[in-house]
């Protein structure tokens, strides 16, 4: 983490609290593993009507738009993925605990492929971690760091083949928890991912001023690989 990335703006009361927790946070990596390492789930969004209403969207998509295959980028402890209907899925993550769990969750599942992702090591050009749909589910709030931020959208729109859909905020909003940064991502996609179009936006099943919603976006066939 860098020092910019500590003393993002704190409005508030809560400043000098919020400042506190901001130090001690050790990373969005490491705050995951050690979630997951201490028997953390990947947080109510993977559970409930929340996981229910995120399934019954994508499920739609990979019918609608004959998906064959989908790569996920935070694949976490597999909840959400065992509502999902895919013909073929590939689960990277940051936490090797989280992978471990989707390995013994679906270890008969032989559509189903995991790997441990760390994006500063993370070099694609021949296109192995690809597939029809590459997905981003309830992550990039959860990217505090810039240049993790940065790294993690390039690599998601490089794998999809077709389309990328991201569950997440659209917003900037103040004083939030040490592991959540929430960010005008579409504005970020639009000046780096010229190739891709913005199709759709779908109100997601959350409600209140942090709902996060599914946005849709379209590979441009001349970019197609």
């Amino acid at each position: 983490m860098t020092v910019k990335d500590l003393l993002r703006p704190l409005p508030g009361a809560r400043q000098v609290s919020l400042l506190r927790q901001r130090i001690a946070y050790p990373g969005s990596a490491s705050f995951w593993e050690q979630n997951y390492r201490a028997g953390g789930t990947s947080g109510d969004g993977s559970y409930g009507h929340l996981a229910g209403g995120k399934a019954d969207f994508l499920n739609a998509f990979v019918r609608d738009h004959a998906i064959d295959s989908v790569i996920e980028f935070g694949c976490g402890d597999g909840h959400q993925l065992s509502l999902g209907c895919y013909p073929r899925y590939t689960g990277l993550d940051v936490s090797t605990s989280a992978i471990a769990l989707c390995q013994r969750r679906f270890a008969g599942d032989r559509t189903k492929n995991f790997f441990l992702y760390d994006g500063s090591c993370f070099t694609d050009h021949a296109g192995i971690f690809s597939a029809d749909l590459a997905l981003s589910l309830d992550v990039l709030y959860h990217l505090t760091e810039d240049a993790v931020f940065e790294t993690y959208l390039s690599h998601l729109f490089a794998a999809g083949l077709r389309y990328v859909v991201v569950y997440s905020t659209n917003t900037v909003m103040a004083e939030t928890a040490p592991h959540v940064r929430h960010r005008l991502f579409c504005s970020w996609v639009e000046r780096n991912c010229p190739q891709w179009r913005l199709i759709q936006v779908t109100e997601g099943p959350n409600t209140g001023p942090g709902r996060a919603d599914f946005f849709v976006y379209e590979r441009g066939a001349s970019a197609a690989k």
